[in-house]
């Protein structure tokens, strides 16, 4: 069992930046693919970004060159460093682990946070 749970949520400008961190419980997070999601209101929940467990990276073309996954395996966390910040970005930002292979796809991830939410105004 994983337990996720992410921080580094807030207001903040367009233009702006914010880190997110996710802290997983578990002797084991080396070994785990993470991803990052969000959901914003009245829309379907996205793929944002994932990082392998051998540190292999993929994102979506919506924050392609303003994101950033990268993990510290020796602190059980995972980050995204969003710059660049715009409005359509506000969400609430979900981190998923599964098994080794990084995905795409939330139906392949086993576990889940709890969300922190991410506000830009224009």
């Amino acid at each position: 069992q994983v337990q996720l749970v992410e921080s580094g949520g807030g207001l903040v400008q367009a233009g702006g930046s914010l880190r997110l961190s996710c802290a997983a419980s578990g002797r084991t997070f080396s070994t785990y693919a993470m991803g990052w999601f969000r959901q914003a209101p009245g829309k379907e929940r996205e793929f944002v970004a994932t990082i392998g467990w051998r540190g292999s990276t993929y994102y979506a073309d919506s924050v392609k060159g303003r994101f950033t996954i990268s993990r510290d395996n020796a602190k059980n966390t995972v980050y995204l460093q969003m710059n660049s910040l715009k409005p359509e970005d506000t969400a609430v930002y979900y981190c998923a682990a599964r098994s080794y292979s990084y995905s795409q796809f939330g139906d392949r991830y086993d576990y889940w946070g709890q969300g922190t939410q991410v506000t830009v105004s224009s």
